[in-house]
């Protein structure tokens, strides 16, 4: 077993489903929080369990460069590096190196790139990526992509979007023959001879315990990594059309939408996405790559995308922006010095069960380290019980439709 989804109720365009994965299953629509380097910044693993994060995404680019993938190999792959037995979904590092600009180079072989921490070069390829991503043993992988700027021309883009899928059928190649070799388990292709229950079940139950999955354990026995295809082609329907054919044509278990949030109008964002999901299979899982606000994420959701990570709630959160649903707060003004309600009064998150807008303004403006981990639990709460919101609107929607007999 890599990865099952199982679609449970639709509404509209929205669906439910059920997305398993050796380490654990998880709900969808689903919104994955940040954790460029192995941690969501400010937010130990037991507080983000206890939000209910399901999934966490990592970045290669990040991890690579520090502490390195060998070592995190070494010690066990990434999930039990970070003491973190949920599920991870890692990104290739092609939008990273592609923010690089002038510290990078591209060729068909891959790219080459200067470390933006010490200058020192280095260089990806389709195949480097994976054999990083297999060595950090996320749940979820990416195909090696890259990504095309805004704006660019129609030469450009094609030129782009060729490249990618080389790239792509690239990446599916040296992962089938190298996903045996992940940190974790047997990956063999015999099935634990188990006592009838699931492995997620079995791996929830370690879980309760504070314990992680032994490499080899009957609990990721015969699992393996899962691969995702990207469909790109900038912000040109037809390319995008012709992009998800082809990657589809590849053939990945999940496809993504990459390329978008790179400057354009937000108008235009929704456009291409709307545009590229006509194309996507309908039954396997759908993730809009660094997108977006509590707005937006809602909005996707609907629309049929299952998966979305973005780094503004906790970007945000680190310079006193913080989301409720009576809207923005900016913490940092004056206004808030007095203020003895909590921030969001609607919200049961431990931030505001327990803190006045007052203090959390005090911790902000004395530059207290613990008003980026408060201002943080919050807005990631926010973010999660706005797509149980959103599951919760859907799975009703549905039950409506059918005991209306349409």
């Amino acid at each position: 077993m890599s990865l099952q989804f199982q679609i449970q109720a639709s509404s509209g365009k929205g669906r439910v489903a059920r997305l398993v994965t050796p380490h654990r299953e998880v709900e969808t629509p689903v919104f994955m929080p940040v954790g460029t380097l192995g941690s969501v910044k400010g937010v130990p693993q037991e507080v983000l369990e206890e939000l209910g994060v399901q999934i966490l995404l990592g970045n290669t680019y990040h991890l690579y460069l520090r502490p390195g993938v060998e070592m995190v190999q070494r010690l066990g792959g990434l999930h039990r590096f970070m003491a973190w037995p949920r599920a991870i979904l890692t990104d290739s590092g092609g939008f990273q190196v592609f923010s690089l600009n002038d510290l990078r180079k591209v060729s068909e072989e891959g790219v080459t790139f200067r470390s933006h921490l010490d200058g020192s070069s280095h260089f990806f390829s389709p195949e480097c990526a994976m054999k990083a991503q297999i060595a950090l043993g996320a749940d979820i992988i990416m195909a090696f992509d890259e990504c095309t700027e805004y704006p660019a021309d129609t030469e450009r883009t094609r030129s782009s979007m060729e490249l990618t899928l080389r790239w792509a059928a690239r990446s599916k190649q040296y992962f089938e023959e190298h996903k045996q070799e992940v940190p974790w388990g047997t990956a063999s292709t015999a099935r634990h001879p188990a006592s009838g229950t699931p492995p997620s079940s079995r791996s929830r139950e370690r879980e309760a315990a504070g314990r992680m999955p032994d490499a080899g354990s009957p609990e990721l026995d015969g699992s393996t990594q899962s691969l995702f295809g990207i469909v790109q082609g900038a912000m040109d329907p037809k390319l995008r059309r012709e992009s998800a054919a082809r990657t589809i044509e590849i053939g990945f278990p999940g496809y993504a939408i990459g390329g978008l949030s790179v400057g354009e109008p937000r108008a235009l964002t929704r456009e291409i996405v709307e545009a590229t999901l006509e194309h996507l299979p309908t039954d396997t899982p759908r993730y809009l790559m660094g997108v977006g606000t509590p707005e937006e994420i809602v909005e996707y959701a609907h629309l049929g995308i299952d998966m979305m990570d973005c780094v503004l709630p906790t970007r945000a959160a680190r310079h006193g922006l913080l989301f409720t649903s009576q809207g923005r707060v900016s913490i940092k003004q004056a206004r808030y010095a007095e203020d003895e309600q909590p921030l969001d009064p609607n919200c049961g998150c431990r931030v505001c069960q327990r803190y006045s807008r007052a203090y959390l303004r005090h911790l902000y403006a004395s530059n207290e380290v613990l008003a980026q981990v408060l201002n943080t639990v919050h807005n990631l709460s926010f973010y999660l019980d706005t797509m149980r919101a959103v599951r919760h609107s859907i799975l009703l929607g549905a039950k409506a439709h059918f005991l209306s007999g349409e």
